[in-house]
């Protein structure tokens, strides 16, 4: 392991100071929260920066609230406070429980969820829930606000779509109504999991699922959806259970697997199928 090399520490008082110093800095320039992911890689010399503009002092970014049909968690927001809010145990407990297995709490406790989706560190459990889920980042640089589709944020593996000069200030996840079932699902056996799967249900009175949306992560440069698997996972549940091996196959399909040292891509297809079949059965069994 190198020694890290010098670099000088940032202090913005604002999210529009923090877009100047970027813009400034360009290149030699990047933003510092919980810096799990980034100190690591600079300390191996994979990533060499000048300027670290540490934003864990910004006003608001690590707020959790309720807001118009939406939970907002703010990008500052640590691994192991959104595990222990009990917002989001209420509201989205889901996501509660998969941050809770994040890592490891020394991790959880200093990581934040705006990094590890700015990272885009292809094994990230929360990319991959937030895309099933339907969630949205919000990013702010000089030209103001926007936001995007957790696909449009994450542009390959340790890439993402911000521009120079954007902040990711936080995620909306649309609260699940009463009918709506959500589960996440990984399979890890060395240090970071091999396969991630989030499936979110929504159910008619009869129990029938009107609409799917799944994920999987871990498995390719950035998590993915298959509509052909969605498609599949839709209808009565008698025969949707009878899908569900080809649906596991379709959502394989559409992640381009490869042979790797976590595992083979065979054996990676294979897991898919018996994570999606666990998945639908907690969704199924589930009260909430």
């Amino acid at each position: 392991m190198m020694p890290l090399r010098r670099f000088a520490i940032h202090r913005p008082a604002d999210l529009d100071e923090a877009a100047e110093m970027l813009g400034h800095y360009g290149d030699n320039g990047t933003l510092y929260a919980g810096g799990t992911e980034l100190l690591l890689a600079m300390r191996h010399d994979l990533l060499r920066y000048e300027h670290l503009i540490d934003i864990k002092a910004v006003a608001g970014l690590d707020g959790i609230e309720r807001r118009d049909g939406h939970l907002y968690i703010g990008a500052g927001a640590t691994h192991r406070t959104i595990e222990r809010s009990p917002v989001v145990r209420e509201l989205l407990p889901v996501m509660a429980e998969m941050e809770a297995n994040v890592a490891n709490v020394r991790v959880r406790a200093t990581g934040t969820l705006g990094g590890n989706l700015c990272f885009a560190e292809p094994h990230s459990d929360p990319a991959t829930l937030l895309l099933a889920l339907g969630g949205t980042a919000r990013a702010q640089g000089k030209s103001g606000e926007r936001t995007l589709a957790m696909n449009e944020l994450l542009a390959g593996a340790y890439e993402n779509s911000l521009a120079q000069d954007e902040v990711l200030t936080g995620v909306d996840v649309p609260l699940p109504g009463p009918s709506q079932r959500n589960a996440y699902l990984k399979f890890q056996v060395h240090e970071r999991p091999l396969l991630g799967l989030a499936l979110s249900l929504e159910l008619d009175d009869g129990g029938e699922i009107r609409e799917a949306r799944c994920a999987i992560g871990c498995v390719s440069p950035t998590p993915c959806r298959s509509e052909a698997a969605e498609s599949l996972i839709a209808g009565p549940t008698d025969s949707v259970e009878q899908r569900l091996g080809e649906a596991g196959a379709a959502l394989a399909d559409e992640a381009a697997l490869t042979d790797d040292r976590e595992g083979s891509a065979e054996y990676k297809r294979h897991l898919i199928g018996v994570l999606l079949r666990r998945a639908a059965k907690a969704c199924l069994e589930s009260n909430t």
